[in-house]
């Protein structure tokens, strides 16, 4: 009996084969013989208590598209794994649905990551539980912090708690009204908290992506490098991916880091590292692992479904 697996993600239409590591990850469970379904968060559904999804079954991945044929019903126990790789940000209808994927576990869905891992750890926050390898931060909606925490460093990032692929980043120097503005804007009349760390100069030479698969560190990182006159290296911000080896302060941090997401039941993770501080955690749906086997003929994907 052929054995089915779900990924949740975001419309097919807007995942790019060429790059998306949810598409690779599709790829990767079809050459393991697993029978590969996929739906959005609002195909979850709950019925009499039991936690169901419309799926449609991938039959097949080009080189631009994805093809598939009609959605069935099917209960979300009865798939062998479930990905969720929906991209954030985590507003109220991403834990809506966390909360029926939670359900499901409790039905014998195994899904990875775990909802409630997901619903615990910020992905702009989950950093701070190692605050011995984090740049200086504050998370904070008060406008004063923010002042007091910029002259003391200088060279400050500002960035929103539910941001992704480098939106809504901004480099301050001073807190003159144009930034003041930003600030107020961001934090929404200081209700709204967001994260502000010292600037780190090593970003030049790139914002690392470690993968983190079942624990252990994969042996290419990739480096994002900002081009021109962007600090930001983020790939979707127009930064250079250059995939390189692994260092050893960075597999130090990615094995402390990955014991902790074991426990929590997080078996896939993306860490990021500037020069030798640990930024982000991300657990929604890490990417890269495209980027890093078209440049070094290592496959992530291939590693982590072989130890599933």
């Amino acid at each position: 009996m052929t054995k089915k697996v779900l990924f949740i993600t975001d419309p097919m239409k807007e995942l790019k084969p060429s790059k998306d590591t949810s598409v690779f990850m599709m790829e990767e469970a079809i050459s393991f013989g697993y029978k590969v379904y996929q739906a959005e968060m609002k195909h979850l559904y709950s019925d009499e208590g039991y936690v169901f999804v419309d799926a449609r079954n991938i039959i097949e991945i080009g080189a631009s598209q994805v093809e598939g044929i009609r959605k069935e019903r099917i209960q979300v126990s009865e798939f062998l794994y479930t990905f969720m790789r929906k991209d954030p940000p985590v507003d109220i209808d991403y834990i809506n649905a966390l909360h029926l994927l939670g359900l499901a576990e409790t039905q014998g869905a195994n899904i990875f990551n775990k909802p409630n891992s997901i619903k615990e750890f910020n992905e702009k926050i989950f950093a701070l539980h190692f605050k011995e390898f984090i740049p200086r931060t504050l998370v904070t909606s008060n406008l004063e912090k923010v002042i007091n925490f910029q002259a003391n460093h200088e060279i400050i990032i500002v960035k929103p708690l539910d941001g992704m692929g480098g939106e809504s980043i901004f480099k301050m120097e001073d807190m003159e009204e144009e930034n003041l503005d930003i600030l107020l804007d961001m934090t929404e009349d200081e209700t709204t908290q967001i994260v502000v760390q010292e600037f780190i100069p090593e970003i030049y030479q790139g914002d690392f992506r470690i993968l983190v698969i079942h624990g252990k560190p994969f042996e290419k990182t990739l480096a994002r490098i900002p081009q021109g006159e962007s600090f930001k290296g983020n790939l979707a911000a127009g930064g250079k991916g250059v995939v390189m080896d692994i260092n050893e302060r960075q597999k130090n941090v990615a094995e402390i880091v990955g014991k902790f997401l074991v426990s929590k039941g997080i078996n896939f993770a993306g860490i990021d590292m500037i020069g030798d501080y640990l930024t982000e955690i991300n657990i929604t749906s890490p990417t890269c692992a495209r980027e890093i086997y078209k440049q070094s003929g290592k496959n992530p994907i291939q590693e982590y479904f072989s130890k599933l």
